[in-house]
């Protein structure tokens, strides 16, 4: 049988590992948490327009990728956790500058200032979140914990997308859009302090690194998986553009969990092919309820069964990631997955809000079209993987 079951550790749970999983889902918190509020900002409070407003949050998954054939020169040249600090930083003053145009209430604010800061957004969160995942969690774990340590530690930012969004939108319902930009800045200052509180020994750097390359940044040969990731994860977007409720995410939550289980027990000796197809089968219904049913159940089973889908489909991704990469090529599979998954969030979160803000139900049909789509594909990808891994 093609089964795969990523052993626990206790020894893994070690302070430094606990200090970078926490910091890792903050500094998570900290960006997601503008995923459903910002809109809603832009086009209340700013008077932006839907198509406008797309633009800026999809501004955010172009950012991603501005710094990252950079990130190998930088942690080589300079101290890996300095790298990661100064980029959380520049996380946390961005959204600082979120706080002072909504200050500035007197005055609108300029698209093209929006749309930067979102693009520059992008690029300190993708630098600080490689660093994080390729090269900080990895150097507190042994050589033999590293594949457990990336898996446990994912999870961590999963989690994130659920309780950010649903954090934001509590947290501006009761207190303002103000508090909430406080609490995301709060959180990547947290998770500052958290990295600094873990000592990592300094590297001489090697002597023929080039300012310029993908090392840490791109596995061009994951390309099919990384397309296949693409388009499940626009559709997530799509669908978070009509998802406005806290219910909703905490619910996805309640499917986060769910999926953590089941991946304990359920999936333990299954077939390495049936999590993703299970994964993309509970969204595939999960829409289908959205579009066809209006009983007060389906505000609790569809979101459920979103994040069970996500959660089981983001932790084989990352697995199949890993197994396809090369000798040290285990960072870059984690940089290669992060780009994935997050620029499909937020480009699918744009087209979302400029094509289908008033038309919730072409959303949801676009986001139905797009999972079919991911289904065939991956039953091709998962082939193409099977010959193709390495590990």
């Amino acid at each position: 049988m093609n089964s795969q079951n990523t052993p626990v550790h206790i020894r893994l749970w070690h302070r430094d590992f606990w200090l970078m999983a926490i910091a890792n889902f903050l500094l998570a918190m900290s960006v997601y948490m503008l995923i459903p509020t910002m809109p809603q900002w832009l086009m209340s409070t700013q008077n932006f327009s839907a198509l406008e407003s797309g633009i800026a949050m999809g501004a955010f998954g172009v950012g991603l990728f501005a710094l990252g054939v950079f990130v190998s020169f930088l942690v080589q040249h300079y101290r890996r956790n300095v790298v990661c600090i100064w980029a959380v930083i520049g996380v946390g003053a961005l959204i600082a500058l979120l706080y002072y145009l909504d200050a500035q209430r007197s005055l609108f604010c300029d698209l093209g200032l929006v749309i930067i800061q979102r693009f520059a957004l992008g690029a300190a969160f993708g630098l600080a979140q490689m660093v994080l995942t390729s090269t900080l969690i990895i150097d507190t774990s042994e050589s033999f914990q590293r594949t457990e340590a990336n898996h446990s530690a994912s999870w961590f930012s999963r989690f994130a997308l659920s309780l950010g969004p649903m954090s934001g939108l509590l947290l501006v319902r009761l207190l303002g859009f103000d508090v909430m930009l406080l609490s995301a800045i709060g959180c990547a200052a947290v998770a500052v302090v958290l990295i600094m509180m873990v000592h990592f020994p300094f590297r001489a750097p090697e002597d023929d690194i080039t300012v310029v390359s993908l090392d840490r940044f791109f596995l061009p040969h994951g390309f099919p998986l990384f397309v296949n990731l693409q388009l499940i994860m626009l559709a997530v977007g799509i669908l978070f553009s009509t998802a406005l409720t806290e219910l909703f995410y905490a619910m996805m939550m309640v499917g986060f969990l769910g999926a953590l289980l089941a991946q304990r027990f359920v999936f333990r000796d299954a077939e390495v092919k049936s999590e993703v197809v299970s994964g993309l089968i509970l969204i595939l219904a999960a829409l289908l309820m959205l579009l066809t049913r209006t009983q007060q159940i389906v505000h609790f089973a569809a979101p459920a069964f979103i994040g069970f889908g996500l959660g089981l489909i983001g932790s084989r991704f990352l697995l199949f990631f890993i197994k396809l990469s090369r000798h040290c090529q285990r960072g870059t599979s984690q940089s290669t997955f992060l780009l994935g998954w997050e620029s499909g969030i937020a480009w699918g979160l744009g087209i979302g809000l400029a094509f289908f803000s008033d038309h919730s139900h072409r959303a949801l049909w676009v986001s139905l079209g797009l999972v079919i789509a991911a289904l065939i594909m991956y039953n091709f990808t998962h082939n193409w993987f099977a010959k193709h891994k390495n590990r």
